[in-house]
């Protein structure tokens, strides 16, 4: 008996997406021993672009650890902004902090007016410095205390270190990591994919006393579920929503 197996608009599908797609495509299909089916060619034709969605996948991960890199260099920024102009508006009030104030004006002037809008690297750097100085600064670390800042100092602390840690853990990636053309190795899977996909349905009209049906089910509930979950997403996307932000999708 001819089954069918559903399909999936695959360029819809984020790159990560893809390759968990594929992977789980190719674990279900090992489950029923391809062999068996007269696919072993097709599944192996397939099989065999594995090691280059490693590297997608590989390459997707470093490109999450940058779009992270941005938001906390941005976090950063904005925090030592939001410092500079607490002080700013303590020096406009009658309230007894202005000595307090003139530390801190030093303070922030000699670290720059302009920290924060270098480079990554620059930027972590002349952060470092600054938390260095109030560390040695018992007048430094009175007054941020006497504005009630001390938790803003001690955030931009955590977020800068976060900053270090991960932009060297995307440094150690990225060495390891081969540069590759993702869409071309898409459209290449997508190729193979597909003529698995067509041999399988084919076969099963040849080979009438093996059961396609099964398998066919799990992948069928599979591809369903995706493009359920794309169906929703495209729904978000047309209500105006931000949808590259959101978590990709997962299906079990």
């Amino acid at each position: 008996m001819k089954v069918t197996i559903f399909r999936l608009k695959l360029s819809n599908l984020w790159n990560n997406e893809y390759c968990m797609f594929v992977s789980q495509i190719v674990a279900i299909v090992l489950k029923y021993q391809p062999e068996v089916l007269h696919l072993k060619k097709a599944f192996e034709r397939l099989t065999a672009f594995m090691p280059d969605l490693a590297n997608i996948k590989a390459q997707e991960l470093g490109n999450a650890i940058s779009n992270q890199l941005a938001d906390l260099n941005t976090e950063r920024k904005t925090l030592i902004k939001g410092i500079a102009e607490q002080v700013k508006t303590f020096g406009r009030l009658s309230l007894s902090v202005a000595p307090h104030v003139e530390v801190l004006t030093r303070f922030l002037n000699k670290h720059g007016k302009d920290i924060g809008e270098s480079n990554y690297n620059d930027n972590t750097d002349k952060f470092n410095k600054l938390l260095a100085d109030y560390d040695a600064s018992a007048d430094v670390k009175a007054a941020v205390a006497a504005l009630n800042m001390t938790i803003l100092i001690e955030h931009l602390r955590d977020i800068n270190t976060l900053f270090a840690t991960l932009y060297l853990q995307r440094t150690h990636e990225d060495s390891a990591v081969e540069t590759v053309d993702a869409r071309a190795i898409r459209t290449e899977v997508d190729k193979v994919l597909t003529a698995f996909f067509d041999t399988f349905e084919i076969f099963s009209t040849e080979y009438d006393t093996l059961d396609y049906q099964t398998p066919a089910n799990e992948l069928n509930e599979l591809i369903t579920n995706y493009k359920t979950q794309l169906k929703a997403r495209t729904t978000r996307r047309n209500a105006g929503k931000e949808v590259h932000t959101e978590a990709p999708i997962t299906v079990a």
